[in-house]
C-alpha cells in the first residue's frame, strides 16, 4: 500500500507507526497488570494475566479501529471521505464493551448466601476501558485511572456498610 502523509497544520495525522502501536499495546499491558495485581493478591481467579490480556486485547482492537480508515482508503483524498462518512470502524471499540461484558458474566456466580465475582468482573471490564484509553494514546488518564482504581480496591477491600452476618440473614429471608 502507500503512505498517507497529511498536513498536520490542517489537523490531520498520518497513520500510527509500528512503534506507536507497540507503545500503546505495552502501556495497556502494564496498566492491566496493575489492575490485576490487587485481584491476584486477594486470591481471585481473574488476576494479573487475565487483566493484561483484556487490556492489551482492547488496545489492539482500538488500534485496529483507528487504523482501518487508512487501510481501506484508495488515496489520500479518499481517506478524508472515509473518515467523514463512515464511523463504522469505531464499532470495533463499542463491541469491546459488549464482549468483555459477556466475559465478566462468566466470572459472576451466586451461592446460597451471596454473589461472588462481581468486583472481579467489574475490574476486568475496567481493564478493557484502560486498554481502549491506551489504544487511543490517552496514557496519563489511563495511568491515573488504573492506579486510582487499584488504590480504591486495596483500601476498600474489607469495608462494608453491612456486616457479613446481616447480609447472610437478608439472603436467607429473601427466599
Amino acid at each position: 500500500k502507500f503512505n498517507f502523509i497529511l498536513s498536520i497544520s490542517e489537523g490531520y495525522k498520518i497513520m500510527l507507526t509500528l512503534q506507536e502501536m507497540i507503545l500503546r499495546l505495552a502501556v495497556a499491558a502494564v496498566l492491566g497488570a496493575i489492575i490485576g495485581l490487587e485481584r491476584e493478591l486477594v486470591g481471585k481467579e481473574a488476576g494479573i494475566r487475565t487483566n493484561i490480556l483484556v487490556a492489551a486485547g482492547a488496545a489492539i482492537f482500538t488500534i485496529a479501529g483507528l487504523s482501518l480508515p487508512y487501510l481501506v482508503s484508495l488515496s489520500e483524498t479518499h481517506l478524508l471521505e472515509v473518515i467523514a462518512r463512515n464511523s463504522g470502524f469505531m464499532s470495533l471499540i463499542a463491541n469491546i464493551v459488549v464482549g468483555v461484558g459477556f466475559l465478566g458474566a462468566g466470572i459472576i456466580f451466586r451461592d446460597e448466601h451471596r454473589v461472588h465475582g462481581l468486583t472481579t468482573a467489574a475490574a476486568v471490564w475496567f481493564a478493557a476501558a484502560i486498554g481502549i484509553l491506551s489504544g487511543f494514546g490517552m496514557f496519563v488518564f489511563a495511568a491515573f485511572a488504573s492506579i486510582g482504581l487499584s488504590l480504591i480496591l486495596f483500601l476498600l477491600r474489607n469495608f462494608s456498610l453491612i456486616r457479613r452476618e446481616e447480609r447472610i440473614m437478608r439472603a436467607i429471608h429473601s427466599r
